[in-house]
């Protein structure tokens, strides 16, 4: 929906309606009886839905998205390690794995062909242009600065595949996928310095990293940063949720207050359950909250925006965050 003019949501609302699996707080609820379960905020919802509103609020978003992608390149990074996930577009039945790190030297970005776009559920294609630039590119990479994470997190008993090479085929996307593309093409503008991108599977059953998990990954990518060369600047960037497609702004404001107040024991408590369907990207946040823990450094939430598109509450939660220092903190000689 960040890429999808608003006044074509209802594309996506259409099929929402038609959805007989939507997860809601551990249910998976048919779109009738999602209605009935939130009938009594359906008004709410019906007022979040008007031409106007779903205006206002894509525009909140592409503001919001504006100031990271400010705030990014003032952070002048020689690294990025980029924190997202894989919705079956690059990995399938043959290997789907829990943890992996691209250690690649060219990260391609490709755009989809005729048959792969005929594949999408409906209003999708429309948002490809906002992780894929028309003719695609490529990206550097970071092989030597990958290999040295998967190295410490090795040693830290992380059992991390590892790949130089994204595998292709007729059945799956040949490029990276759009959790990490829009994050390239929105906030690194299409220009960014080598990165590392890490796959989490926190959505495809059986094998999906449990949030406490991600956790004790944030903290012990923080090591990993830490055995990096003193000279690198790094910037972590974390792509996925809140909420989606049932929006639940209490879950969603749960868990950012949780991250600005560093309580690990309550982003934990989340039941595991509640991560079912596409809300289950709001795990990629969590390593790096661990990591920001771990720096003491203060988040910024720069804005919430509930993007509703049914009167049942479907649709998608935008939240938009940094973390910096404490102004009041002496400063070290050089910021990692």
């Amino acid at each position: 929906m960040l890429a999808t003019p608003p006044d074509m949501w209802h594309l996506r609302a259409d099929a929402d309606r038609k959805n007989a699996r939507h997860w809601f707080r551990g249910q998976a609820l048919p779109y009738d009886m999602l209605l009935a379960e939130r009938g009594r905020d359906s008004a709410t919802f019906a007022a979040a839905i008007t031409e106007t509103e779903k205006r206002r609020r894509y525009e909140a978003c592409q503001h919001a998205l504006d100031q990271l992608a400010e705030r990014f390149a003032r952070s002048c990074p020689d690294l990025v390690i980029l924190l997202g996930n894989d919705q079956r577009e690059v990995f399938q039945d043959d290997l789907t794995p829990a943890l992996t790190i691209y250690a690649g030297d060219r990260i391609e970005n490709i755009p989809l062909n005729a048959a792969q776009l005929a594949r999408l559920p409906p209003g999708v294609a429309i948002a490809e242009q906002g992780h894929c630039p028309p003719g695609g590119t490529t990206y550097p990479g970071a092989p030597e600065s990958a290999d040295a994470i998967v190295r410490t997190l090795a040693d830290l008993h992380f059992d991390v595949a590892r790949s130089a090479r994204l595998p292709g085929g007729e059945d799956r996307q040949h490029g990276i996928p759009h959790a990490f593309g829009f994050l390239y093409r929105r906030i690194m503008r299409d220009a960014p310095p080598p990165s590392v991108p890490l796959f989490l599977n926190v959505g495809v059953a059986p094998n999906t990293i449990r949030a406490g998990r991600c956790l004790e990954l944030g903290h012990a990518l923080h090591r990993a940063i830490e055995r990096l060369p003193d000279h690198l600047r790094v910037a972590v960037l974390a792509s996925g949720g809140m909420t989606h497609f049932v929006i639940d702004e209490a879950l969603d404001r749960r868990v950012l207050t949780a991250m600005a107040d560093h309580d690990e024991a309550a982003l934990a408590d989340v039941p595991e359950d509640y991560f079912n369907g596409n809300t289950a990207e709001i795990k990629s946040w969590y390593p790096l909250a661990a990591l920001m823990r771990d720096l003491d450094w203060k988040m910024d939430l720069v804005d919430y925006v509930p993007c509703y598109r049914t009167e049942a509450g479907t649709g998608n939660a935008m939240a938009f965050a940094t973390w910096s220092r404490p102004a009041l903190r002496e400063p070290k000689e050089r910021q990692r």
